[in-house]
């Protein structure tokens, strides 16, 4: 496996890389309004009565947006296919990169290519000064909530006007 900086030429394939995922878990989100302005914010995984298949928000024309942006385009290749890739923006304050595209093939998935995606965007971000590193998915995105934990991002945030189909966002950071 090669995890090597993307190229224009890479597009095409990313493009065609399904980023839907298949979840039997959720995150509710409840909130409380307390006296003396307390907010109380619970997460609470709830399993759902079957098995459900989502798509991420973001499409394609947003990975195009990103690539054209400059940043951090990885794509991980085996044997001259592209298995998947990470779009990550460098923010200049806070001096952070946000991971807007993590994807990687169905078929290859719970293989380490996430893994090894996550690693080099750590490393780049770091040889560029950066302090941390942002993840944000959908609350319905469990398996993507349970690999930011693994790899030792913690929850920092959520927004729940952030995506324009209504879904929440949750946030997840962590160190360089």
């Amino acid at each position: 496996m090669i995890i090597r900086q993307g190229s224009l030429r890479d597009l095409n394939a990313c493009v065609a890389i399904d980023p839907s995922y298949a979840t039997e878990y959720v995150w509710q989100v409840r909130t409380e309004e307390r006296p003396y302005e307390e907010i109380l914010i619970t997460l609470h995984t709830i399993k759902l009565p079957r098995p459900v298949r989502a798509r991420p928000p973001r499409d394609s024309e947003h990975l195009i947006a990103d690539w054209q942006a400059g940043g951090c385009f990885l794509v991980a290749e085996d044997e001259g296919e592209l298995r998947g890739y990470l779009s990550m923006a460098a923010q200049a304050w806070p001096a952070m990169g946000w991971v807007k595209n993590l994807v990687v093939m169905q078929k290859h998935r719970r293989q380490g290519i996430g893994s090894d995606l996550v690693r080099a965007a750590l490393r780049w971000a770091r040889e560029r000064g950066l302090s941390s590193v942002l993840l944000e998915t959908q609350t319905k995105n469990y398996p993507a909530i349970c690999f930011c934990r693994k790899h030792g991002f913690t929850f920092c945030g959520l927004n729940d006007h952030y995506y324009p189909n209504q879904d929440i966002a949750v946030f997840f950071a962590r160190g360089v």
